[in-house]
């Protein structure tokens, strides 16, 4: 986790209570976090951007609300894979509903009146979870897109060496001889920016999201 990740880090707050958004940003911001909030779970979705390589968050959302319920807006992001951990803030009668919620990925949920530091610890522990997702995932795209520049004799060599095989092997399986598959070895270490062989393999396995 680098500190610059989680300086930027954000907790989307969703809930129709205006008294209640202004106090929990007050809290959050209290205790460090950046912090947006919105009235609706239409306002939060005509603002998400999924599009862009957005900065890691969490998003704190009520149960009840006017128009799009936290439950229905749940629903959505699963629909549109967002990576979003979900915390969801309820009432006593919204319990069983915040259970059925965890039970198709969301992360938490904070029955009212809930504990300042119980909610502080629970949105670090769900940013943390955020930030350690962003950044494997700026890890795999970062490895494909190296492993996009190869030549397509080069993703051959690159396969062959990743399943165990050696010089002599790929130069038999590819009707080439040994010293090409050095200079193609040699290459594709250039091309991936890797010093040694962990490194090649490391890259490699993170390309196909096995890292």
């Amino acid at each position: 986790m680098t500190s610059n990740i989680d300086d930027q880090a954000i907790v989307y707050v969703v809930d129709d209570d205006e008294a209640v958004r202004d106090s929990l940003r007050w809290l959050l911001e209290a205790n460090g976090f950046r912090v947006q909030v919105y009235q609706s779970a239409e306002e939060f979705l005509a603002n998400l951007r999924p599009d862009r390589n957005e900065w890691p968050g969490c998003l704190l959302l009520d149960v009840r609300m006017p128009g799009m319920s936290g439950l229905q807006l749940h629903d959505e992001l699963l629909k549109r894979g967002s990576p979003l951990p979900l915390i969801f803030i309820t009432g006593h009668g919204d319990v069983n509903m915040a259970v059925s919620s965890m039970k198709k990925g969301a992360a938490d949920f904070l029955e009212k009146p809930f504990n300042d530091e119980e909610l502080c610890a629970v949105v670090r522990q769900n940013l943390d979870r955020a930030i350690t997702a962003h950044e494997a995932s700026n890890a795999e795209r970062d490895a494909i897109g190296r492993i996009e520049k190869l030549t397509g004799r080069e993703r051959q060599v690159l396969d062959l060496i990743v399943a165990g095989r050696l010089n002599k092997q790929i130069a038999d399986d590819l009707d080439i001889s040994i010293k090409t598959v050095e200079a193609h070895r040699a290459n594709i270490m250039t091309k991936l920016g890797a010093r040694t062989m962990a490194d090649l393999m490391r890259i490699a396995l993170k390309a196909t999201g096995n890292a």
